[in-house]
């Protein structure tokens, strides 16, 4: 049995945003004091990213908990009304963010996940992470350029 009403989880619904999130800002903000440039919501590639660094290959996606399953086996007990929709709806994110994963991994980008509440308690340490693979990437390609003398 749902809590709230009808006319109160339309609304409650309705605010669900899949561009523009808090945690997307909050991200957004920190990469760009730490000089990180970006392109948002990347349609050229598969999963649409939140963020990607193109120059390096690094898609970054900000998953919420709930729609993407964090804990899931734990937390979709709690689901009372609508089960089977619920059920259905988040197992399927969960499968095709594996899937993506493994897509962008195949075509040679590095795919970097971070839950909400992550990024609500720390965005500078995600970004940290984001900066510490760039600065990694760059190693690479600099070795992989000296190699070739």
């Amino acid at each position: 049995m749902d809590k709230l009403t009808p006319e109160q989880r339309k609304k409650n619904m309705r605010a669900v945003k899949s561009k523009g999130s808090i945690i997307e800002k909050e991200l957004a903000s920190s990469l760009w004091k730490k000089g990180i440039r970006y392109r948002k919501n990347y349609s050229k590639i598969i999963g649409k990213p939140d963020f990607a660094i193109t120059k390096y290959k690094i898609a970054v996606f900000c998953d919420s908990e709930f729609w993407h399953g964090k804990d899931w086996e734990n937390k979709k007990n709690e689901i009372k009304s609508n089960k089977d929709f619920w059920l259905k709806k988040i197992e399927g994110n969960i499968k095709r963010d594996i899937s993506v994963n493994k897509e962008l991994s195949s075509i040679g980008w590095t795919v970097v996940r971070f839950w909400g509440n992550d990024i609500k308690k720390d965005a500078y340490n995600c970004s940290e992470i984001v900066k510490n693979i760039i600065e990694k990437k760059k190693i690479n390609q600099l070795n992989s350029y000296l190699d070739f003398f």
